[in-house]
């Protein structure tokens, strides 16, 4: 880290004119960096900054945001134990999830957003505490993705799997690339530092799926246990020089200054629903959005999504 001063959530809300809740809410869904000092959450003036100027950048050339802006109702709370019975709660992080709940809210049903990693959606659907869970989990035994973890992870339950866009997965690293990064091989070189992602999240699987088809243990790789909640936030680290390779997709590392991209895997990106709710009135809802026109469109014009399947069912387990 550098000498900057250290924000807390307080301090961020205050200066966005936002809750405390509204912050939290952010990092969740990946909007603005911020590291941990212990267990505390703490921000950095640049990551603010940033997350300022990326605002009016958006608002002065008129064009989409890339990422939208939720109200706080919106949000779900997944410590409750159970879901909550108001409303139909999306589990994931990607903006397409959030332009999807305005989406269906704009169509009358109730949507919330729930922001965790894809192992910890599937988890969480099978609990019942979501109505729909992401995923984009790699199995590198079938080399398929999201399928098997529904079987292993929904045992016994019918689940259909539909697909919202393919993304490319790779590694982050610093502007020019002084070390020469290119492949999964050189998480196994001893001069380079690694931030990671939460367990559970499709890129910290990723990465581990290939590590262990290397013979590569993470507590070899400097870095490994240092992680982070989001694409941005690992990516943002990169960019600062904290760290010199991060795994996550393509579309971030377009937001992050200093950072480069190294593609390695184009992956699947899809959402669960239990197969008992898939003629309720809210998925239908949720299915004609996913198939439109107007709802593709919004996609367009923003790179990193190849959406040729979105709304098709790949799977029935």
């Amino acid at each position: 880290m550098n000498d900057e001063r250290a924000l807390t959530a307080e301090d961020v809300a205050e200066r966005l004119h936002v809750s405390k809740s509204g912050v939290y809410a952010l990092i969740k869904s990946g909007e603005i960096g911020f590291y941990k000092v212990g267990r505390k959450i703490r921000f950095a003036e640049s990551d603010v900054r940033d997350y300022i100027e990326k605002s009016k950048t958006n608002a002065r050339d008129g064009g989409r945001p890339e990422t939208v802006a939720l109200r706080e109702d919106q949000y779900f709370d997944l410590s409750q134990e159970r879901r909550s019975e108001a409303g139909f709660v999306i589990c994931g992080q990607d903006l397409i999830l959030d332009i999807l709940s305005n989406f269906l809210r704009l169509h009358g049903v109730m949507a919330l957003r729930a922001y965790i990693g894809s192992y910890d959606s599937l988890v969480s659907l099978y609990q019942d505490r979501v109505s729909v869970a992401t995923t984009h989990l790699w199995d590198s035994l079938t080399d398929d993705y999201n399928v098997p973890y529904v079987r292993y992870i929904l045992p016994g339950i019918r689940c259909v799997v539909v697909n919202v866009t393919y993304r490319t997965q790779g590694l982050y690293v610093a502007k020019g690339n002084p070390k020469g990064i290119q492949s999964w091989e050189d998480f196994g070189r001893d001069d380079i530092t690694m931030i990671n992602r939460e367990k559970g999240a499709g890129s910290r699987v990723l990465l581990d799926e290939n590590l262990k088809l290397l013979d590569l243990y993470g507590s070899s790789i400097r870095g490994y246990g240092n992680e982070n909640q989001s694409h941005l936030a690992v990516a943002s680290a990169v960019g600062r020089g904290d760290a010199d390779v991060a795994v996550g997709s393509e579309k971030i590392a377009r937001q992050v200054e200093n950072v480069d991209f190294i593609p390695l895997k184009k992956e699947r990106y899809d959402l669960v629903v239990k197969k008992e709710r898939f003629d309720t009135p809210e998925v239908k809802a949720m299915l004609r959005i996913l198939r439109s026109e107007k709802f593709r469109n919004e996609f367009r014009s923003i790179g990193g999504y190849d959406i040729r399947d979105m709304g098709n069912v790949i799977a029935e387990t």
